[in-house]
């Protein structure tokens, strides 16, 4: 009889040993889940309850519901931030994406100087973004930037770049492809040299030339990260609030305010905490949608 207890206790022990083993890793995160939950979660949860009421910044707010979120899309100034957040994520992601490809296949070959090239190009990456922000302005500044100084010795008009509104968008969307190339090349230039040199040879033997290399070689290899740059560019421009405050305060006449400028304005400058809020989680779901869609079709593709 005993002998069958032990053995029917053995199985017990083994099987409590495991589930402890099993959930002994889980409970190991609990603390860094905890701290992620009240960094993260809570301001998360804070921040759409405000959007569902009408408070201030001094002052709590009655209970909207979603009353917000319909006032958002009667703004005539949120709908020209769209359109403009728009823009600016295009041709800072793509521009960005252009110009880190073009100096990604030409860091990728052998030349000289080439490693001092490497870190000269990421200097702009690396500079905080009131420093670049005040670096451009004191280049492109209407009144006395250095551009409209040479201009000026070279008997030119002076070309106002901030005070006008499709030169200030041209302006601020230039920036920030300045500011994030190196990002883009130096992402493109690992995923190029992960390419296997034989493909190449392959494609040279077929008769393809340079473009039908870089097109059907080169391409497809860097797809994959590319969608993913794109992700990650796409969610830093729209969010991106430093570039277009510093350079133009969202001028001239709203022409370069962009989802993230115009929540900060309704929020810290008309004081209407619920409308601000329900703009930023306009923004966060508008994201969500692009990445999905993305993400998508790079599936469909593969």
């Amino acid at each position: 009889m005993s002998s069958r207890t032990a053995s029917q206790q053995t199985p017990d022990r083994s099987a409590r040993k495991k589930r402890r083993t099993v959930w002994f890793p889980y409970l190991l995160l609990i603390p860094s889940a905890a701290l992620i939950a009240l960094v993260n979660l809570y301001p998360f949860a804070v921040g759409f309850l405000y959007s569902l009421e009408d408070g201030t910044l001094i002052q709590e707010g009655s209970f909207v519901g979603l009353q917000n979120y319909l006032d958002v899309w009667s703004k005539a100034d949120f709908i020209g931030a769209i359109w403009f957040t728009a823009i600016f994520a295009f041709f800072g992601v793509f521009g960005s994406w252009a110009v880190g490809m073009g100096l990604a296949m030409l860091l990728n070959q052998e030349m000289p100087a080439r490693g001092f090239m490497r870190v000269a190009f990421i200097v702009p990456w690396i500079l905080p973004s009131v420093v670049v922000a005040v670096s451009w302005r004191w280049i492109i500044n209407d009144q006395n930037g250095l551009l409209n100084m040479v201009l000026g010795w070279a008997g030119l008009d002076p070309v106002y770049l901030l005070s006008t509104g499709p030169f200030a968008r041209f302006s601020v969307t230039l920036v920030k492809v300045w500011r994030s190339f190196p990002f883009m090349m130096i992402s493109l230039l690992a995923a190029l040299q992960t390419i296997s040199h034989d493909l190449y040879e392959a494609a040279s033997i077929d008769g393809a030339g340079r473009w039908q290399s870089f097109r059907f070689v080169t391409l497809p290899h860097l797809l994959p990260v590319s969608v993913v740059l794109w992700i990650l560019m796409t969610i830093w421009s729209v969010n991106d609030f430093d570039t277009p405050w510093l350079l133009t305060g969202g001028g001239p006449s709203n022409a370069t305010e962009n989802l993230s400028v115009i929540a900060f304005k309704y929020t810290f400058q008309r004081n209407d905490v619920g409308v601000g809020a329900a703009m930023a989680f306009v923004t966060l779901v508008i994201l969500m949608i692009f990445s999905v869609l993305l993400l998508r079709a790079q599936g469909d593709e593969d």
